[in-house]
């Protein structure tokens, strides 16, 4: 069987693996069910084109053991005995429709053609048809993938029958590797640079893969097996017509709000810090300002600061509340092998996701502490399942851990954050996963006037200026009053500033620089 064949004789220790253990589930499930009662979910895309063949090699296999006879009684996998599910839909992408259609006549699949929803359809299909189980394209990262086995029950409210994963913890690059490597046929889409197909409606391909030829202005796609980070394949999954906030197009909006951002309407941001010798008092915490000072550089409002426990719950807690009030969530400390790093923990409960297993994480955390970073012992390559992007620079030994729109930073003093922030930024520009923008502006002013003689004036300033942030300090209590003006607008802190001084006599404030 030349799937079979090519797997085996490429030098992908990986890649064998991964398909030993998919053809290893696919013969459990054949022992379970007869080939009258398991059915093929295809829709064209790459991950059911991997799953048509691997069950193509399943099926040779487990006829060759069961007649014992070394596949000469099978036909070497030229005919393709499971029924094809195929929904065909309006909005689907014609070259997914005529790359589904060359496969059943190349493979002689049996291809029931359903133009209902997927539900609906599977009910009518499962009431004349006694199907048990499903084979599904599934891989962790999908977003119908959270909470799934290789052996999954449906759902509470859908019909009954047994979802079946084989690839459930393949990775993009597994998939590639696997498609390359046999040598089989694929839409044609991934070679425009396309690298996770939906509808015509909500799919473009991917800006990542984006070549410009410098003498002329034409947009150009690199194959979709050349993205560098798989963890991004879903970033052209996204509004054909929606924008960022430089005007240009952009396809990944990663969990921000992304409604009437050209209208400069305010993100804002929280930051936790975790760590219980923050609350003792053992250590001080510095990175959240340092964190606030960064945000506000790149124009966005931080509306709070905490720190919580090394709790798992307290975590949770505290995650789940801010990134629902906040476009993007930063959280840094309890990161790493010790009991009382929790913090990943902490937000997968947040999404209400499990942990689970992270191989391309695992292989960055191998390459930096060794093969001690390997095997079940190996909790730190547990990552919230279904949720996780890995934002990889090559500056940073591991990536950057994000969930949705929260960030998980790994820094444990002010120089680690410097770096790990001038990486974000960098992947900002390129690929969108921050929203940069204008930054905050301030001026500071010092004066000997008295906090009750400022206090009134300051308070009608504020009515009258309620787009900026106007408040004082003092770094001690015989020192001068510090007071600051801040924004976005320059020219409304000049006019609030001089509104101020004008209100008291000639030299009560001196600025500082």
């Amino acid at each position: 069987m030349e799937i079979d064949k090519a797997i085996r004789e490429c030098d992908d220790r990986r890649l064998k693996t991964k398909y030993n253990n998919a053809i290893y589930v696919i013969k459990r499930a054949l022992a379970l069910y007869s080939i009258q009662e398991v059915a093929l979910s295809f829709n064209g895309g790459k991950d059911s084109t991997v799953l048509l063949h691997l069950l193509r090699a399943g099926c040779f296999l487990h006829q060759a053991e069961e007649f014992n006879s070394g596949g000469d009684a099978v036909d070497g996998g030229k005919t393709f005995p499971i029924r094809t599910i195929y929904f065909e839909s309006p909005s689907a992408f014609p070259e997914i429709n005529s790359f589904t259609y060359e496969a059943a006549s190349i493979y002689d699949i049996q291809m029931d053609i359903i133009r209902l929803d997927f539900k609906s359809g599977l009910e009518a299909l499962l009431k004349a048809n006694p199907i048990r189980a499903i084979f599904l394209g599934v891989r962790i990262g999908d977003p119908t993938a959270v909470g799934q086995e290789q052996f999954s029950p449906s759902s509470p409210g859908w019909p009954p029958f047994m979802r079946v994963n084989p690839i459930l913890d393949w990775s993009y690059r597994d998939v590639w590797a696997f498609l390359l490597v046999s040598k089989v046929r694929y839409c044609s889409l991934y070679d425009q640079g396309y690298t996770s197909i939906g509808s015509i409606h909500d799919t473009v391909p991917n800006a990542l893969l984006c070549t410009r030829n410098s003498d002329s202005s034409e947009e150009k796609f690199k194959p979709a097996y050349l993205l560098a980070d798989g963890r991004l394949e879903r970033a052209g999954r996204a509004k054909k017509n929606s924008s960022a906030v430089s005007g240009k197009s952009s396809s990944i909006s990663n969990g921000l709000k992304m409604d009437n951002l050209n209208s400069g309407s305010m993100l804002s941001a929280s930051v936790i810090t975790v760590g219980d010798e923050i609350l003792f008092g053992t250590v001080e915490d510095k990175l959240g300002s340092v964190l606030c000072k960064k945000l506000h550089s790149i124009g966005w409002a931080v509306s709070r600061v905490t720190v919580t426990q090394s709790d798992i719950d307290s975590v949770a807690e505290e995650v789940e509340r801010r990134k629902s009030i906040d476009d993007m969530v930063f959280i840094c400390g309890g990161i790493g092998p010790l009991h009382s790093d929790v913090t990943v923990a902490g937000v997968a409960k947040a999404f209400g996701v499990r942990m689970a297993p992270d191989e391309e994480f695992e292989e960055h955390l191998r390459h930096l502490i060794g093969e001690k970073c390997s095997g079940d012992k190996n909790e730190m390559a547990l990552l919230p399942e279904g949720i996780t992007e890995l934002l990889h620079h090559e500056h940073l030994p591991v990536p950057l851990i994000k969930c949705h729109n929260v960030i998980i930073l790994t820094a444990t003093n002010a120089v680690e954050l410097d770096r790990q922030w001038d990486c974000l930024i960098e992947l900002a520009k390129s690929n969108g996963i921050l929203e940069l923008m204008d930054p905050f502006v301030s001026k500071c002013f010092a004066t000997t006037l008295s906090d009750v003689e400022v206090a009134q004036p300051l308070s009608k300033l504020c009515a009258q200026f309620p787009d900026l942030y106007i408040g004082g300090y003092r770094e001690s209590r015989e020192g001068p009053l510090i007071i600051t003006f801040e924004g976005k607008d320059l020219s409304r802190i000049e006019a609030a500033s001089q509104s101020l001084c004008q209100k008291f006599h000639p030299g009560s404030f001196s600025k500082i620089e």
